[in-house]
């Protein structure tokens, strides 16, 4: 396959892979945004979620395939996201809010060693398969002039784009995302001014961890195997393409994913595949050393 030949197909992939980066670094993004703290256990929410979705996928397989199977799969794991998200704000951040910036952190990484080896011993180790073929053939697609386009990765596309125009909406026009602007800007005068912060934060902790769920989905179809590890290294991929975004900026989460994406896929397919972790932490590196607000994220002391 020629170069030129394979630089549309590596954009497609680099677009899929970076679609769903951009959903979980959301969620980075909008916990750095109401609580300025990094939620490093938000990768292992993420492979919570995508586990969630696999339970879901074997109990519904006897009566429901075809793409009408992605909808209760994707509610599933994004619920099952969501209400451990939740629970880790109110049990293990929420009685350190006060604390010293070491503590919530210290925190996050014992609740990303405690989810991992939670999941492990239930599991026995052993990866799990998505049976993406009930959902959709992996071979369907469209070929443009060599350039093939599979649903299932269009698919993917879409559903991060539809979650990504849901969220801006609710930040945006409803009083919650009103009210998490507010709390972002300023936590003590949104709560002169009557807002909720414990509401707003658990609204952060609650979508973000919705779309890390729907994200574990859409990783465990393309790849058709999810582990007990995933989140660590889908993560650190999402904190990457947060700070290249920039931290604390919704749009630029999902920018800073795609781009990581594309510069990912791109890398694997005209250097080496072994160089793909190198390629991303080279890139969050440079940024944090040359531009650390990140593509679209305001200089220091601006908050989003």
């Amino acid at each position: 396959m020629s170069f030129l030949t394979q630089v549309p197909q590596q954009v497609i992939n680099g677009i899929t892979l970076g679609s769903v980066y951009g959903l979980i670094a959301i969620g980075y993004s909008m916990v750095y945004g109401t609580l300025g703290m990094l939620n490093f256990a938000h990768g292992d929410v993420f492979m919570v979620g995508a586990f969630g979705g696999w339970v879901a996928m074997g109990l519904l397989l006897p009566h429901l395939s075809g793409p009408v199977l992605l909808f209760p799969v994707l509610v599933a794991a994004a619920l099952v996201a969501a209400t451990l998200g939740v629970a880790v704000e109110r049990f293990a951040y929420r009685p350190l809010r006060r604390a010293s910036r070491l503590a919530p952190l210290i925190a996050a990484l014992g609740v990303s060693m405690l989810l991992q080896n939670t999941v492990m011993l239930a599991t026995g180790g052993r990866a799990k398969t998505y049976l993406t073929s009930a959902i959709i053939s992996p071979d369907a697609g469209i070929d443009l002039g060599g350039t093939f386009v599979s649903f299932l990765r269009l698919g993917v596309v879409v559903v991060a784009a539809l979650f990504m125009l849901a969220l801006d909406y609710t930040v945006r026009h409803t009083y919650t995302g009103k009210a998490m602007r507010a709390v972002a800007e300023d936590p003590e005068a949104a709560a002169w001014a009557g807002v909720s912060v414990n509401r707003v934060v658990v609204a952060a902790f609650l979508l973000g961890s919705l779309l890390a769920g729907a994200g574990g989905v859409m990783v465990g179809l393309l790849y058709t195997q999810i582990d007990f590890y995933m989140g660590f290294s889908a993560g650190m991929k999402a904190f990457t393409a947060c700070v290249l975004g920039g931290i604390g900026n919704l749009h630029g989460a999902m920018a800073g994913g795609v781009v990581l994406g594309l510069l990912e896929s791109l890398g694997v397919a005209f250097v080496s595949p072994v160089y793909r972790d190198v390629i991303a932490f080279s890139l969050l590196i440079l940024t944090l050393l040359l531009r650390p607000e990140g593509i679209l994220g305001r200089a220091r002391g601006q908050r989003a």
